[in-house]
């Protein structure tokens, strides 16, 4: 009988917040500088699984970097439950209603699993961009491009649920 090979189970290490800024996808290449502005709206949180993250509809003043776990985009109300739009996983970002006013929620957030996440101030991370415009394109040039796929999945999943053809045209 031949030896069973194990492969190690992926472990959570703590890591300082800069690591992690400087480490995740959305910021990977950022000017050090823009880091250091970064780090005085950021902290580290953790969600159990099953946790609601937030709820649409509700004042949207955060948003996250997920190191660890997933977390499901829901759009709530549908008679046979909530429709999952998306599942997100370490290195996305859940939320960007926190970059457009009114800056409410435009999804649930619920935690599928334990999810460490680094948590941004969004009111903190608004006022940084107004003060420093280079920083502000920079954050925005970014988040345009996960709002842009996170549209893109919206559209995909409500097309394979109800059946719709895509139509042509942006």
């Amino acid at each position: 009988m031949g030896a069973r090979v194990s492969t190690p189970e992926k472990t959570w290490a703590p890591q300082t917040l800069e690591r992690v800024l400087i480490e995740h996808p959305l910021l990977k290449g950022c000017q050090p500088r823009y880091i250091q502005l970064l780090l005085g709206c950021a902290s580290n949180v953790r969600f159990a699984a099953g946790e609601i993250i937030f709820r649409q509809g509700d004042k949207a003043d955060l948003f996250y970097l997920i190191r660890q776990g997933r977390v499901a985009l829901e759009i709530p109300g549908s008679a046979s439950g909530p429709i999952t739009i998306q599942t997100l996983a370490e290195g996305d970002i859940l939320g960007w209603s926190w970059a457009v006013t009114p800056h409410r929620w435009h999804f649930d957030a619920r935690a599928v699993e334990l999810t460490r996440a680094i948590a941004l101030d969004g009111a903190c991370l608004r006022d940084k961009c107004e003060t420093d415009h280079d920083l502000g394109y920079e954050v925005m040039r970014r988040v345009t491009q996960v709002m842009e796929h996170r549209l893109q999945a919206t559209r995909l999943q409500l097309l394979d649920v109800y059946g719709g053809v895509p139509s042509r045209g942006g």
